[in-house]
């Protein structure tokens, strides 16, 4: 066997990258290279075993990195393989070729979010159906297809408050898009699995076609996308998943960690190889990452080790409140910003309303920012929506937010119109806050959101944030005012800096596959990190853990932890606990 191909692996990738007699299971640590490994089994099986390169299957979760692992084949291996994409994309090829098996038109579209949304709100609209919100029974229709369930199965496996409602709409859904010609993004994997059940012929020639199949990112497959799997990969046996259920954390998504154990059951004679030496991150950061995850029980845990520097200590600081937080991210970085440009600091937080006092704190001080994966507190579209009615209050004649109003619903702008002499009455005497509420409770405003909903939840989320800044207001005028500066001050700051220079303030969810030199995690305290949604559910406070867990090892030198012992957060002040992934064996780590 060639020995070039294992150059520069160690140990534990080399046994991973020579196995090739079965399936596999490759659990990849943070940093531990597991893309490198990948890649050198696919060239030790063309180039050492000479398969050919069209019968290799790989499949990403994003195109970007599909079009990476495609870029990095190339460098070392001339022949293409069969197929690189995301599960969509490869079953989007397959129904064009054989979905007239299962009614589909070759010719047929596929509808994005906007579509969708479009779709039902349509849908909702015909049926005069006031009680749900079009991104709810989507929610509810994604979750059904994301498990293989199609309308006529919906009630014989849910029952809650909304399942005839839901049942109803999801049959009506899915005739507009058989009449359109059309299909969502979940209906591409749901129909495939129907394709291969249905035609075991089919079935045998993708089979027979992609004998060696490759699947990153494991431990955020769903139902749907496991069966696919299994259903291609149980003929030949000859399955490789690589992932690291320590950072599985899309479970709202419909990720399934349990499908570690599925894959063990279903292909018994499979090998398992543990990739634990880290290239990312010193000792120190390692360290501590596993004193906080190894607390879960639920999924395999991981000891990562590494020839890096042992690091230095991880602090973490206690804040008065949530401005003294942002006041120490914020001193952090300008005393830290000569030895470490700002694009390679992030800011991670738990929840998107977060961001809204360390984007002041910045803009006070001039750090740049960029934020990923999100809009910046006072352009997201709720808090927009809010400012129109407050704006309207002190100016009847502002046209761009009477539009906006009126673009909520015709409904909302009647009963603000009805209310609105009651509510403009004093209005300067009136606290901010008192006239918020009262707007809400005139206008019904809020009842478009729905707390069960993933979206709605963080939209009511940065409502409650924008009533936490109203209330330091007595005045209107001088809560727009301070709102129109914050925005002119990044306006402009955002002039004088190019498009990529700035510190990274981003969510815990969207930080997953990226690293930074120094990272900041703020607002870990009880009811943020983890969240108080999470309290009462044994498996989503695992699922906390490991979100926290992904946080810290994105950091490749220095980590900072902080937490509040009172904060102004979702409109009211309370006292800040110290998260419990913050207990007593967490700060008494022996260095």
């Amino acid at each position: 066997m060639t020995t070039d191909i294992f150059k520069g692996l160690n140990k534990q990738q080399t046994a991973a990258t020579s196995y090739t007699d079965g399936p596999s299971i490759v659990l990849a640590g943070a940093g531990s290279g597991k893309t490198r490994v990948l890649i050198h089994k696919v060239v030790n099986l063309i180039t050492n075993h000479k398969i050919d390169s069209s019968s290799i299957l790989m499949i990403t979760f994003t195109n970007k990195a599909a079009g990476e692992m495609k870029r990095r084949i190339a460098l070392v291996q001339k022949k293409s393989l069969g197929y690189v994409g995301t599960f969509h994309s490869f079953c989007a090829l397959i129904l064009r070729k054989d979905g007239i098996h299962v009614g589909l038109d070759r010719n047929f579209v596929i509808y994005d979010d906007n579509d969708q949304d479009s779709l039902m709100k349509t849908i909702l609209k015909e049926k005069e159906i006031k009680k749900f919100t079009a991104s709810f029974i989507l929610n509810r229709i994604s979750a059904a297809k994301n498990q293989l369930i199609p309308p006529d199965r919906y009630l014989k496996l849910f029952s809650d408050y909304s399942a005839t409602q839901v049942f109803e709409l999801y049959t009506e859904y899915e005739k507009r898009l058989k009449k359109n010609r059309a299909v969502d993004f979940d209906d591409l994997i749901m129909k495939v699995t129907q394709l291969f059940v249905k035609y075991p012929s089919v079935l045998k020639k993708y089979q027979d076609q992609y004998r060696y199949i490759f699947v990153d990112e494991f431990q955020d497959t769903n139902y749907a996308q496991y069966t696919l799997t299994r259903l291609l990969g149980e003929k030949h046996q000859l399955v490789t998943v690589v992932g690291d259920f320590s950072q599985s954390i899309y479970s709202w998504r419909g990720a399934d960690i349990r499908n570690l154990e599925k894959f063990k059951s279903d292909f018994p004679n499979c090998k398992t190889f543990h990739l634990e030496q880290n290239y990312r991150s010193s000792q120190k950061i390692l360290d501590f990452a596993y004193k906080v995850i190894a607390e879960n029980e639920g999924h395999p845990i991981l000891k990562l080790f590494t020839e890096n520097n042992s690091g230095e200590d991880i602090p973490i600081y206690e804040a008065r409140d949530e401005e003294d937080e942002a006041f120490y991210v914020s001193s952090e970085i300008e005393r830290l910003k000569d030895s470490c440009p700002y694009e390679k600091i992030a800011v991670l937080y738990r929840t998107n309303a977060q961001s809204r006092a360390i984007e002041e704190s910045f803009l006070h001080y001039g750090i740049p920012y960029v934020l990923i994966g999100g809009t910046r507190f006072y352009e997201r579209r709720e808090v927009k929506d809010v400012l129109s009615y407050l704006r309207l209050l002190i100016n009847p004649l502002d046209e761009l937010a009477r539009e906006r109003i009126l673009k909520i619903g015709k409904r909302k702008w009647d009963l603000f119109k009805s209310a609105y002499d009651e509510l403009k009455t004093n209005v300067e005497e009136k606290p901010t806050l008192s006239l918020m509420e009262s707007i809400f409770e005139k206008t019904g405003y809020l009842d478009q959101y729905s707390a069960d909903d993933e979206e709605d939840y963080g939209r009511l989320e940065n409502i409650k944030e924008l009533k936490s800044v109203a209330s330091h207001f007595s005045h209107i005028t001088e809560f727009l005012q301070q709102v129109a500066l914050v925005e002119s001050e990044y306006s402009e700051g955002e002039k004088k800096r190019k498009a990529h220079e700035g510190v990274r303030l981003m969510t815990l969810h969207q930080a997953k596959g990226l690293e930074f030199a120094i990272v900041f995690i703020v607002g870990v305290e009880e009811g943020i990190l983890p969240h108080s949604r999470a309290t009462e559910d044994y498996f989503q406070m695992e699922e906390e853990r490991r979100l926290f867990y992904v946080g810290i090892t994105r950091a490749q030198d220095k980590l900072h932890i902080s937490y509040a012992k009172r904060r102004f957060l979702y409109g009211r002040r309370g006292e800040g606990v110290k998260s419990r992934f913050l207990g007593e064996d967490v700060d008494k780590i022996d260095w």
